[in-house]
């Protein structure tokens, strides 16, 4: 059949002019290829394998974005990392002694004479031997008698404690005065007043072990002495105690 076609082609073409027979090859050679690539585009052509199930609708616009899912278990723990490096060496601290000595107990000691009635006017009056566990706490002393003093012009008498036969440094010395004017013709200036008073104070700086503390009797800067007593016809007492600082 296609020769019988070619044959019919050529009899037509040497029957056109030249002109047709022009656009006669032109339309053969579009018809061709026209043909050819159809078949192609048979050929190649592969069926989709879900074309059946969805159909041949267009793709849809993306949907919303779905929400985070829940978080998931921890993980195994890593392995210890290297130890660090020493750190720079602290300051010096303070030694605290008081964490490790025994708890304060107390240490006081008391002496006392019945009816001294001693009219010395300068010198010791008497003495309590006391032992300081210490050397870091404070004595309170006390000294508690009947003191007199009378003379015919002004005068001035001075009571004191010292220890270890030094007065105390630290804060400053412990003492009681007693001082008389020369009074008035009308009082003839001899009135003999026996008062109980006291003598009382702190000293530190005192070192531990045996403290001899003793009340003295003097005269005070500038004055003259008069006549002195102390503890006439009544109880002397000295109480000394330990302190914590």
């Amino acid at each position: 059949m296609r020769v019988d076609s070619s044959k019919a082609l050529s009899e037509m073409q040497r029957m056109m002019s030249p002109l047709a027979r022009r656009l006669l090859l032109l339309l053969v050679c579009l018809t061709l290829s026209v043909f050819g690539v159809e078949k192609e585009r048979i050929r190649g052509y592969r069926k989709d394998p879900d074309a059946d199930k969805y159909g041949s609708c267009m793709q849809g616009p993306a949907g919303t974005p779905g929400r985070d899912g829940n978080p998931g278990a921890n993980g195994i723990p890593g392995t210890p990392g290297i130890p660090g490096r020493d750190g720079l060496k602290g300051e010096k601290g303070e030694c605290i002694n008081e964490l490790f000595e025994e708890p304060w107990r107390p240490n006081y000691k008391q002496c006392a004479w019945n009816s001294l009635n001693y009219g010395i006017d300068l010198g010791k009056i008497a003495d309590c031997t006391f032992t300081k566990l210490r050397s870091d706490s404070t004595l309170r002393v006390l000294f508690s008698g009947s003191l007199r003093l009378k003379c015919k012009n002004a005068c001035c008498q001075r009571w004191y404690f010292t220890f270890n036969g030094a007065e105390c440094a630290a804060p400053l010395p412990i003492e009681s005065i007693i001082y008389l004017d020369q009074g008035s013709p009308e009082l003839n200036s001899t009135i003999n007043i026996h008062r109980t008073s006291s003598v009382e104070g702190l000293c530190e700086g005192v070192k531990a072990g045996l403290v001899d503390v003793a009340v003295w009797v003097g005269t005070c800067a500038d004055y003259p002495r008069g006549d002195a007593s102390t503890g006439w016809n009544s109880v002397s007492r000295i109480i000394i105690e330990e302190l914590p600082k």
